[in-house]
């Protein structure tokens, strides 16, 4: 009789399959952030170690008040610039999965917006005679729905932009900050 049913229950499958495995692809992209997270973390937890056992040691030797000073500023650039770049490494790591779960997700939002207009004009195809309207209905909610999608991307592209540049910013006027302090540290001297 009609295989409208039958297309709606297709897609629907078929939606639901694509759905999954986005979400396994997310969940994949997610441990992977994770990982690489903790390795940076277990790399830096281990440097740190390595480099605090190394200052106490140099702080411990200093023969008098102004030696010891004289070393803990000159051990303060050194671990202000491994900070940035903790921070930096940490940025890359977060923009890259966010880069992953949009890429994704803009692609999983495409395959099914296509596949919707693919049913919703099949339908419109067989639909029986008076129902043009309820079919120009679905088209006009259809194109709203993209419409409204990609407005939502652009402005969490934009967001993602500004949240990049404002901690890019921190990240040099931090670094600005230390090497003053640096500098000011080996003018005392």
């Amino acid at each position: 009789m009609f295989p409208i049913p039958e297309q709606f229950s297709n897609v629907a499958k078929a939606n639901l399959e694509a759905q999954l495995s986005l979400l396994t692809n997310l969940t994949s992209k997610a441990f992977e952030s994770v990982e690489k997270v903790v390795d940076l973390n277990m790399n830096v937890v281990k440097a740190s170690l390595e480099d605090s056992s190394i200052a106490a040691k140099q702080l411990l030797g200093a023969k008098d008040p102004q030696e010891f000073f004289s070393l803990t500023a000159a051990q303060a650039q050194p671990a202000a610039a491994k900070a940035i770049a903790y921070g930096r490494h940490l940025a890359g790591i977060a923009t890259n999965a966010q880069a992953e779960f949009t890429r994704a997700a803009e692609e999983q939002f495409v395959e099914t917006g296509r596949k919707v207009s693919e049913l919703v004009e099949d339908v419109s195809k067989n639909a029986p005679a008076g129902t043009e309207n309820v079919v120009a209905i679905m088209k006009s909610a259809i194109s709203n729905a993209n419409a409204g999608y990609e407005q939502f991307s652009k402005t969490t592209k934009q967001a993602v932009e500004v949240m990049e540049a404002n901690m890019n910013s921190a990240v040099s006027q931090f670094s600005q900050a230390a090497e003053k302090t640096a500098n000011a540290s080996r003018a005392r001297k």
